[in-house]
């Protein structure tokens, strides 16, 4: 085998870590934003915070909407396209990139360095301001808005079922080993209230809580735990008549019958406590026959009696449980403008960053390096400045990213803002990609975990899109509007015949619509809506 050497040239692109880091930054979440906001600021000491209400730079969010696309914007979104196996920092949306940094790379054959120098020196403004400009400043209010705060806080603080339940075992007057005996049930119950354990498998855990090791004698072992299940069976009593109830049930049967226990002793309280007895899919099912035959009750009893039981609580803990709360900041804020909406970004997500002007200056009059550790230091310090240079630029391309793919759903959905969701017309991502010269791939990043707040609501933008259904006249429904459609069919349908899936289809078909049943039940399905037979009224 002959060994010799070789020269080839060749083209290809790469993503410097500036491109990459807008990539990133374009598919985060306004939450994960803004943590990666704090954690910036905290690792670069030239990047701050803006206090002042400075003017926005000229190059930013204002008239973007309109603002055509630049050739370095077609060559980067083209970069992730050709290389969209190599990686997710690749395969993500680069309309967001540096155009000189991929031009460059196009005519070289030179390796991409992991430096924020070279091709992204350009400083964004002569003065290093800040971006956000329009974002109100986070102030303290006065200190009767810090009580008014506080009070709401304390209004919105959730209390367990437990501490429900030891405030109210407080006011009892019981002894040691039987207030004990309560406190334990109490910490044994689940989130919905209930008791999952029996009270014979709580008894040893009962006996460690008193100290009292079960003795080895067989007999004397087991009066012991016969007088701690009496303990506990006592103790459940308690517990079982205690707010909210049903608390302390074993099974949903029980949690039903202490709930109507509550309750006046009416006939169809007595029925209801009747039907109770019977196996729960009978009463699932609503099998009037069956109940009327097992329960020995006539029809019109029986109804009420399921009435009674339907407005029950069958897990008396769910008010108590701490969810947590998920507050949906909007991204984009959509508003009438006379016979047209106006599209903004919401400033209060919009970070308000610049670069710290007196370190900034300070490594700029240091050129040559005696007081930072010599050249070497210097060039370390001159990275981190164009590393927070390039991190403003990034979240400003992000927001304007945000907001040109905003404007255009708003111009495409126009209908939706004027008359609803039966007005949505179909969308897919391919529309607003050719629309605004930009990949799917970008677009998808773009609408997802976005939030548009509209005067119907606060929407992701990702609920903009949605397939297409024939119709009889050759167009096209949005599948968005078929299930609000759908939705409205339900809402009038006869509480006591309601409407099947083919039956649906069929109200469809008459609107024009081509919709099978199997579609139909798809969509009844998402909007979590109970089929004929569940959905039928007493």
């Amino acid at each position: 085998m002959k060994q010799s050497l070789s020269l080839r040239v060749s083209q290809h692109l790469a993503l410097t870590p500036q491109l990459q880091q807008s990539i990133r930054l374009l598919q985060l979440s306004t939450l994960e934003m803004a943590q990666e906001v704090e954690q910036m600021l905290d690792e670069n000491p030239f990047l701050e915070r803006s206090e002042d209400g400075s003017e926005r730079e000229a190059f930013g969010v204002d008239g973007a909407a309109d603002a055509p696309v630049s050739a370095g914007e077609q060559i980067a979104d083209a970069a992730l396209v050709a290389t969209a196996g190599t990686g997710d920092a690749v395969a993500d949306s680069a309309d967001a990139g540096d155009a000189d940094a991929l031009e460059a790379r196009l005519d070289g054959a030179s390796p991409v360095e992991e430096s924020w120098e070279g091709d992204g020196s350009v400083e964004i403004a002569p003065d290093d301001s800040e971006w956000g400009g329009d974002a109100p400043a986070r102030t303290s209010g006065s200190g009767d808005d810090d009580e008014t705060a506080s009070a709401a806080e304390l209004a919105r603080s959730q209390v367990s079922l437990q501490d429900h339940l030891h405030e109210q075992a407080r006011c009892m007057r019981l002894g040691d080993e039987d207030r004990a005996a309560l406190v334990f049930l109490i910490e044994s119950l689940n989130d919905d209230g209930y008791l999952d354990d029996s009270l014979e498998a709580l008894v040893p855990a009962f006996l460690q809580l008193l100290g009292r090791p079960l003795p080895d004698d067989p007999e004397a072992a087991l009066e012991a735990r016969e007088a701690a299940e009496q303990q506990l069976r006592t103790a459940l009593q308690w517990l079982q008549h205690m707010d909210p109830p049903g608390v302390g049930a074993r099974d949903l049967a029980e949690c039903l019958r202490l709930q109507i226990l509550e309750l006046r002793n009416t006939p169809e309280a007595r029925a209801a406590l009747a039907l109770c007895g019977q196996p729960l899919e009978l009463v699932a099912k609503r099998d009037i026959r069956k109940l009327c035959s097992a329960c020995r009750l006539d029809d019109e009893t029986v109804r009420a009696a399921l009435a009674l039981i339907a407005r029950l609580e069958p897990k008396p803990g769910r008010r108590f449980v701490d969810v947590e709360r998920n507050i949906v900041v909007p991204d984009v804020i959509v508003t009438r403008a006379g016979r047209g909406f106006k599209v903004i970004l919401n400033p209060d997500v919009m970070p308000r960053l610049r670069v710290h002007d007196v370190y900034a200056n300070a490594l700029r009059q240091n050129r040559g390096g005696r007081d930072s550790g010599g050249e070497g230091g210097h060039a370390a310090m001159q990275q981190r400045l164009q590393e927070a240079r390039w991190f403003i630029k990034n979240i400003q391309q992000r927001f304007d990213t945000i907001l040109r793919v905003s404007s255009a759903i708003v111009e495409r959905q126009r209908n939706f803002f004027m008359h609803g969701e039966l007005a949505m017309r179909p969308l897919v991502l391919r529309e607003i990609a050719d629309e605004l010269g930009l990949h799917e791939s970008t677009i998808s990043r773009v609408t997802t975990a976005k939030y548009m707040a509209t005067p119907f609501g606060t929407y992701e933008l990702k609920y903009f899109f949605g397939s297409s259904l024939g119709t009889e006249t050759g167009g096209n429904a949005s599948s968005t509007a078929v299930r609000a459609l759908l939705k409205q069919f339900i809402a009038a349908e006869e509480a006591s015949k309601p409407l099947s899936d083919n039956q649906l289809s069929d109200l469809l078909k008459e609107q024009g619509i081509e919709c099978a049943r199997r579609t139909v039940a798809k969509y009844r399905e998402a909007m979590r809506i109970a089929p004929a037979n569940l959905r039928k009224s007493l």
